[in-house]
């Protein structure tokens, strides 16, 4: 088990960490952002157009 550190030695510890993390630029994040969205509307629009040929195709067979 590890040893136990005390709260002082841990946030000095977290914000050693925090320090090398490398945040994201405002233009990376709008081109992600944007990116996303652009993906989930294509996705959404495919399972949209799968969606009706299945639901043609049972109507053809059953109907």
């Amino acid at each position: 088990m590890a040893s136990r550190t005390n709260p002082f030695t841990f946030l000095q510890q977290v914000r050693a960490e925090v320090s090398k993390v490398v945040w994201p630029t405002r233009k990376e994040t709008v081109v992600t952002t944007i990116m996303t969205l652009i993906l989930v509307f294509l996705t959404a629009i495919f399972f949209f157009v799968v969606d009706q040929l299945l639901s043609y195709g049972t109507g053809f067979l059953f109907g």
